[in-house]
């Protein structure tokens, strides 16, 4: 059993700011966090791993998993829905574990409801012609999609005032450098280092 609850670590930001690609990296840098995978009743892509990526189900078994309470939150993004199990978030979080939420603007709102203790990251593309460019050369939407995307971006911009830190994606490595320094700060704050080292504070006190 460990001492102290673990945290939620939220991070949105518009199709194409890098997301992803800095979670990814995020992942790999040994920090011991732990990826929430969300169900989603979108179609894998070529590169997508079930249970990797997205836990991919049917619109019939998104619906039924919705109406029974299961998720967090939930979201309907481009016309595919999406959503983080509940289940899963307590038990890792009860356990101790470090959990990350890569999630849109409506996801984050709905679970700083339930965890107003959760950190709330949003990554920003340098510039809007930045992200139309990163969008075109991923090559997987067509050209009214990207520019929905542009719209989408715009929009969830404008929520940015919901989160703890700002994060603007020029460069992937300094990015990430930005995204340790956030975690490595939250987990020192007093109140947390006290829970996890209270038999040291009672031999000093």
């Amino acid at each position: 059993m460990t001492e102290t609850t673990g945290s939620l670590f939220i991070i949105s930001a518009p199709s194409g700011a890098g997301k992803t690609s800095l979670v990814r990296a995020l992942l790999q840098s040994g920090l011991s966090l732990s990826l929430s995978i969300s169900h989603t009743t979108r179609l894998p892509r070529s590169e997508e791993v079930n249970g990797r990526d997205y836990h991919f189900v049917s619109m019939d078994i998104f619906q039924t998993m919705l109406g029974n309470g299961e998720f967090l939150e939930s979201a309907e993004v481009y016309g595919n829905l999406y959503g983080t199990s509940q289940k899963w978030i307590n038990e890792a979080v009860a356990a101790g574990q470090d959990i990350l939420l890569e999630i849109d603007c409506q996801g984050a709102h709905q679970v700083q409801r339930i965890f107003p203790c959760a950190v709330a990251i949003f990554v920003l593309p340098p510039s809007i012609d930045a992200l139309e460019m990163r969008l075109k050369t991923r090559g997987q939407d067509n050209p009214d999609v990207i520019q929905k995307r542009l719209a989408a971006a715009r929009e969830e911009v404008s929520h940015i005032h919901e989160f703890d830190y700002v994060i603007v994606n020029n460069d992937l490595d300094k990015a990430l450098g930005d995204l340790l320094c956030i975690i490595r700060a939250e987990r020192l704050r007093r109140d947390r280092q006290l829970l996890k080292h209270r038999s040291l504070m009672d031999q000093l006190s």
